[in-house]
């Protein structure tokens, strides 16, 4: 028995299950929360506000094998891991009050991931799926189809100013303004925040669809912002938890739980981020979509229905 989140169960089955959702995910710059909240709440009937800090441990403690095995290969995008920290870290104080505050009922919290989940995997869908589906029967022109063919080589950035960030990447110059990249941060950390994901899950996408940079190349810089937020979530809610209300309500994480779900998960992201490069970017595209938006689905479907 979990004594935070009054989960009881096995002790092997979180980190196995944070190790199979971090192998699956983290060649996506992906820690996997996003799908480990859905299996707490649900499966194991974790859903008071601690699940959110919980799910901020899970992240600490997993992703710096695959940041780790990024800079390895020398495929961190560090100004890119810079500006989304820099954006993202304010943003998360924000969207942890809004997860106490605002959404502390299980039920309305379920649309609000679902709503979240839905968007994530609607982009994924769009770019991976649907829009090559539509070039092939003559409807849309695929702008990106022969960006998707990159060979795998280290980063070097050209150009780092508050204006434009590019770098050089499978003999191609990609770039992105800085300015929008830190705004998108700036939003992401307000959702992640609340969602405890860390925006890794959202940003992900945004970067590969709207700025079309490599997923190669974006996977190790979203991932440590992730780390980075996560870490400030988690001593966020910490320091919250004695000062909110008479203690009734639980809002500090399930230490042991999230530690065990981080061990799995530490190994899982290793092997995803080690795999990566040997995976097509749209294979990796497709499998986050179907995943992403089943879930979604199934979150606010059973919100209006269950």
């Amino acid at each position: 028995m979990f004594f935070t989140s009054g989960v009881d169960v096995a002790w092997w089955l979180p980190p196995l299950v944070a190790f199979v959702i971090g192998a699956v995910v983290a060649s996506g710059g992906i820690s996997g929360a996003f799908l480990l909240l859905p299996f707490q709440v649900s499966v194991l009937g974790f859903s008071s506000p601690a699940v959110t800090p919980t799910n901020h441990l899970y992240n600490t403690v997993s992703i710096p094998s695959g940041v780790w095995r990024y800079f390895r290969e020398g495929r961190m995008l560090w100004p890119l891991a810079g500006v989304i920290v820099a954006g993202t870290l304010p943003g998360v104080a924000v969207g942890s009050w809004v997860r106490v505050r605002l959404l502390p009922d299980p039920a309305p919290f379920k649309l609000f991931v679902g709503c979240v989940l839905l968007f994530i995997g609607g982009r994924l869908l769009w770019e991976s799926v649907l829009l090559p589906l539509a070039a092939r029967i003559g409807l849309a022109v695929d702008r990106k189809g022969a960006r998707e063919n990159v060979p795998v080589t280290s980063v070097e950035v050209t150009t780092f100013t508050w204006r434009r960030l590019a770098y050089r990447f499978g003999g191609r110059e990609w770039e992105a303004g800085t300015p929008w990249l830190f705004l998108l941060s700036a939003v992401v950390g307000v959702i992640g925040g609340a969602y405890g994901v860390g925006g890794g899950a959202i940003i992900a996408p945004f970067l590969t669809t709207f700025f079309e940079l490599p997923i190669y190349t974006i996977a190790g810089a979203t991932l440590l912002g992730t780390f980075c937020t996560s870490l400030f979530g988690v001593i966020f809610f910490a320091w919250l938890a004695p000062l909110w209300g008479d203690g009734s309500l639980a809002v500090a994480p399930d230490w042991a739980l999230g530690t065990l779900f981080g061990v799995g998960g530490f190994f899982g992201i290793y092997i995803g981020a080690r795999i990566q490069r040997y995976l097509p970017q749209r294979l990796i595209k497709t499998i986050l979509a179907v995943i992403v938006t089943a879930l979604a689905a199934r979150y606010v479907i059973g919100y209006f229905v269950g």
